[in-house]
């Protein structure tokens, strides 16, 4: 027996029944390399739904057809439409749908390999089991709170009633994927398959009817009304860790619906659609789906490479080299790396080996990309090579010295490559025979945690090698910004105008700890001072230096003391901050009175210096540099980043606040021009 679904009303969805009376509904969305849950997908499913209800099947298997996984959530353009009524809605239908789902009189299960997230894990929870590949590509989660949101099909619902409420918490106010394998362990997936096996284990599973997962008796014992009130204020001082309520109410707001209705009844659901409307209305969740979708356009300018990069050659086996090689031969590539001695190199293979060690569990996973990483004082790979990072010391000399070495080793398609943190490209490209595969790749450190890479072109380099440099990052899994070479480029450009202002502020004799506090207040995840103090103040000091000269710019006294003093940081256990266990300790912040307009002069010199890298064209619109802020700097997400900000603000009143701040701080506070012609 075989039955369809008009394909042209419904082209995402595909209904047949086979030999053993099992319906499969499977999922293939034809206009994007992922599934999403849009409303037109939702409607097609309403009616999908009605068909195999009326069929009346044994059992009905969910799957889906991409290589990619099952359904990534929901479509999240959708999102940047919505009023309260129109989300109320839409949250409201597809709670309606995904009920209807729950209530088919035969066993359901969702067949899940790759990504379950979101909405399309919600639509997982409504089925009665869920089996998934026990695959290191298997991800499960409900991260709508980075989106300023909370789950709408009834996740918050569902989740405490499968999982109990802890788990359900801890999965839905973190945001995190969880593999396969940790699902299993909590309930959340009731079988593992192999990926090969995943249909024919989801339908046997289907035809056994097992019971279906129940939380423990302790979880039900937490989900009581006595118990709640007390969990919940746990909860929120948790959360309140990570999160300020003013800034990302979401996470809040998960915690009250559970506290109020335990998971139980339709209010709880009504409830739930009620609050995630509002939450979709507050500026915080517009700007940070503003963000995703920012994220989403940097992956999108990678293109399928006819010649991918298959060997890398890094020079230079300090923090930021080794740690580029080590996240290189993670993500697959063949990696050789260079130093003067194997006692440079050595440190950086130990690093890379403990990176190993958190990243892959498997033994033979972590042997085999230790495999690809290979030491090489010669330097004999480099004329193997597909591309060559030089990550030496910030010496003008000591570079172009190099290239000339490496230049006539390489292939003639070969890239060569600069990791310099904020040196422009045409002073070290003047002696290369050929400045057109010359290009700066400026990584951040940490390397493993931070996603950008500023993709760095002079006038003279070719495009080709622009795009094959930007296919790169997306093959090594950053997020690539193009900019034109300038001093600092873009994100140290405008985060050492704020590390500047700080330090001055210092050199006033305002508290450290303050300093970063009126900071962490705004949104920031980490104040100036500690931050300076994780950089390195070596590097602030010689990048400031660049900018200072480059800008006309006074920078703060106390930076070049304590560099002097051989206090560089973090990395030598004292810079502002005397640090102990990775930690900066920090003295209390008591009654020392704030100093006028101190958050305006902070964050409004990191504004003032976006407009003018955006009038200079640096990089070639608004969305491109507010990108490179966010995920070079960790800049409040919920703001939308520093142009966003702006706009939030308003251009007169920015204008207005820097000219109090020129009069009474000093002339680097003069509003850039640019600002005379902002279009928003």
């Amino acid at each position: 027996m075989n039955t369809s679904i008009n394909q042209s009303d419904t082209p995402m969805w595909q209904l047949h029944i086979d030999e053993d009376q099992v319906a499969w509904l499977e999922i293939d969305n034809p206009a994007s390399s992922v599934n999403t849950l849009s409303s037109n997908a939702m409607k097609a499913l309403d009616k999908c739904i009605s068909e195999v209800s009326l069929l009346n099947p044994k059992a009905l298997v969910i799957i889906s057809k991409k290589k990619s996984g099952f359904i990534a959530g929901a479509d999240i353009k959708e999102f940047t439409t919505l009023t309260h009524s129109l989300a109320y809605d839409l949250v409201r239908s597809g709670q309606k749908v995904l009920d209807r789902l729950e209530q088919l009189p035969f066993p359901t299960v969702s067949a899940i390999h790759g990504f379950a997230l979101g909405g399309g894990l919600e639509l997982a929870l409504a089925c009665t089991y869920r089996v998934a590949a026990s695959d290191i590509k298997t991800s499960l989660g409900l991260p709508e709170v980075q989106l300023g949101i909370h789950p709408g099909f009834g996740g918050t619902v569902r989740a405490v009633q499968l999982l109990g409420p802890l788990a359900a918490m801890d999965l839905i106010l973190t945001g995190k994927t969880i593999n396969s394998e940790k699902a299993h362990s909590i309930g959340l997936v009731d079988h593992l398959s192999t990926l090969v096996d995943l249909r024919t284990e989801a339908k046997r599973f289907a035809l056994k009817r097992p019971p279906k997962h129940q939380p423990t008796f302790f979880s039900r014992l937490v989900n009581s009304v006595f118990f709640r009130s007390f969990v919940a204020r746990k909860l929120i001082k948790e959360v309140a860790k990570r999160a300020n309520a003013k800034h990302y109410p979401a996470p809040y707001a998960v915690i009250d619906l559970w506290k109020r209705y335990g998971a139980q009844g339709s209010n709880a659901y009504e409830a739930e659609a009620q609050s995630i409307a509002a939450l979709f209305t507050t500026a915080s969740s517009q700007n940070l789906v503003r963000v995703f979708i920012l994220q989403d356009r940097l992956k999108n300018l990678g293109t399928k490479a006819e010649h991918p990069i298959k060997h890398v050659h890094v020079v230079g086996a300090g923090v930021m080299g080794g740690d580029i090689a080590s996240w290189c031969a993670a993500n697959g590539l063949e990696v050789s790396i260079q130093d003067r001695d194997m006692k440079f190199i050595q440190p950086a293979l130990d690093r890379a080996r403990a990176f190993f060690d958190k990243r892959f569990k498997n033994d033979s996973k972590k042997s085999e990309v230790l495999s690809r990483l290979e030491p090489d004082v010669e330097g004999t790979h480099v004329s193997r090579s597909d591309i060559v990072i030089e990550a030496i010391f910030e010496n003008v000399a000591a570079k172009k010295e190099l290239y000339r070495k490496l230049e006539s080793q390489l292939q003639p398609d070969a890239i060569i490559a600069t990791n310099t943190s904020s040196i422009v490209l045409e002073m070290l490209a003047t002696e290369l025979q050929d400045p057109g595969r010359f290009i700066g790749l400026h990584f951040f450190n940490p390397v493993s945690r931070m996603p950008l890479v500023e993709i760095i072109h002079s006038e003279q380099t070719r495009a080709e090698v622009v795009q094959r440099s930007i296919n790169f990052a997306r093959q090594i899994d950053k997020l690539p910004v193009p900019c034109r070479s300038a001093p600092g480029f873009v994100v140290n450009r405008i985060l050492m105008p704020y590390l500047n202002e700080a330090m001055r502020a210092v050199d006033e004799g305002v508290p450290l700890a303050l300093l970063d506090k009126i900071a962490c207040d705004f949104g920031m995840p980490m104040g100036p001072i500690e931050l300076a103090d994780v950089i390195g103040l070596d590097v602030c000091l010689h990048v400031g230096a660049i900018l200072a000269q480059a800008y006309s710019r006074p920078q703060a006294n106390i930076i070049k003391q304590l560099v002097e003093q051989k206090k560089l940081g973090k990395k030598s256990g004292e810079g502002f901050y005397v640090w102990k266990d990775g930690k900066p300790i920090k003295p209390p912040v008591k009654n020392h009175p704030i100093p006028p307009h101190l958050q305006d002069r902070l964050i409004l010199s990191m504004v003032n210096e976006s407009m003018a890298v955006l009038r200079e064209q640096v990089v070639s619109d608004s969305d491109l540099l507010d990108a490179a802020v966010i995920f070079g700097t960790g800049f409040a997400p919920f703001r939308g980043g520093p142009l966003q900000y702006a706009r939030s603000v308003g251009t007169a009143k920015i204008k207005e606040s820097l000219e109090q701040l020129a009069i009474h701080h000093g002339a680097h506070f003069k509003p850039d021009s640019g600002w005379d012609n902002a279009n928003w």
